[in-house]
Order: structure tokens, then C-alpha cells, then sequence
């Protein structure tokens, strides 16, 4: 499925910064595994694309720090009890594994072993306080990129097929509270507030 390379107003109505809680990646190795994977299917990607590589934890909404208009703002308040839950939770710095690559229907991503299901606590807490502004189903997972055209998942699949399997790690040491401009497809997640573990 396209991507289509424009302003989405239907979507935010005018607000700029959207929050979510995520895991950046910051192993230098890691990320040039990546790199060189977004680089071999760069040919079926977007071009504009900044945002760090990082695993989604859980979708807030549009940061506000007002009464809610709409039914994905997400107020100031509701993310300082967020934070007050996750700490709580008192985590230790923790690991999670990659598997393999695979595609949604719009993006090419690399799927995410949770072995402890640490993810799930971490979601569990938030969601104490928030309703989530997502999918129904959690997969935790990396993207790549989002599809510039339509390409038949056939071609797509073959191509993932072909890739050398390799296992690597990913130490967690922080969470992090972000938001992204939403007029800027694929910008870059500027963090708000992060959590040192351990």
C-alpha cells in the first residue's frame, strides 16, 4: 500500500506534536545492520524519512496541555501519572531480541522477541491511566520504511526471503516520552521526558 506524500489536516485538525513512549536504538551496530537493510529496499521505500529507529511502546495522542478537544489529545497531567506508574514498576535495564524481517500492508518492519514480556508490563502500567490510540494487536516491531508505491506482496516477500538471518540484541537502558510534528511525514521523535532504568 502507498504512501501518500502530503499533509494529513483530517487527521491532526491543526495540533503539531504527537506523543508516544518508545525504545530508540542506539547500538551503533544495530543501526548499521539497519541502514543496510532500508538501503537494499530503498528502491520500494519513501526518501523522506528522518525518524530514529525505534520500538513503539505505546501511542498517547496529541500532546496537550488543555482540556481535551478531541478524542486523541492527551493531556500534560495524564503523562506525569504515566510517569509516576512506570516508575513504580522499578525496571531493571533489560533485553530484547530481533527475529525477522517481514511487511505490514504499508511498511517494511523487523519484528521484535519480548522473551520476559517486560513490554507487556510496561504497557500494562501505561494504560492505567490512558487509552491507547492504536491497533488492537501489539507487535513490537522496528520499521524501516514506508512504501513509496503499491508493490505486490509477492515481490516484497521473495525479496525479505533472500536476506541472511542474523541474531543481535538490543540492551534497553531508557524509556523515553516523545512527540513527532505531525504536518512532517516520517520526521524526526523529539524526546520529552526519559526514564534511566535501573
Amino acid at each position: 500500500m502507498a504512501t501518500e506524500i502530503r499533509d494529513y489536516p483530517e487527521w491532526h485538525r491543526g495540533r503539531s506534536d504527537y506523543g508516544v513512549w518508545y525504545i530508540e536504538i542506539y547500538q551503533p551496530e544495530f543501526i548499521s545492520y539497519l541502514d543496510g537493510i532500508r538501503a537494499q529496499f530503498s528502491d520500494l521505500l519513501i526518501k523522506s524519512n528522518q525518524r530514529q529507529y525505534h520500538i513503539t511502546l505505546f501511542v498517547c495522542g496529541f500532546l496537550t496541555s488543555h482540556h481535551p478537544n478531541f478524542d486523541d489529545d492527551f493531556e500534560i497531567k495524564t503523562l506525569n501519572h504515566q510517569i509516576e506508574l512506570l516508575q513504580q514498576l522499578r525496571l531493571e535495564p533489560f533485553e530484547l531480541e530481533m527475529t525477522q524481517i517481514d511487511s505490514f500492508s504499508s511498511a517494511l518492519f523487523l519484528h521484535i522477541h519480548d522473551q520476559n514480556n517486560i513490554l507487556g508490563k510496561i504497557r500494562k502500567q501505561l494504560a492505567q491511566s490512558s487509552t491507547e490510540i492504536a491497533a488492537v494487536d501489539y507487535c513490537p516491531h522496528i520499521t524501516l520504511g514506508l512504501y513509496g508505491d503499491t508493490w505486490a506482496s509477492d515481490l516484497v516477500l521473495q525479496r525479505i526471503q533472500k536476506l541472511p538471518r542474523k541474531n543481535m540484541k538490543i540492551q534497553v537502558n531508557q524509556l523515553t516520552f516523545g512527540y513527532y510534528k505531525a504536518q512532517i511525514l516520517q520526521g524526526l521523535l523529539y524526546p520529552y521526558h526519559q526514564i534511566q532504568l535501573g
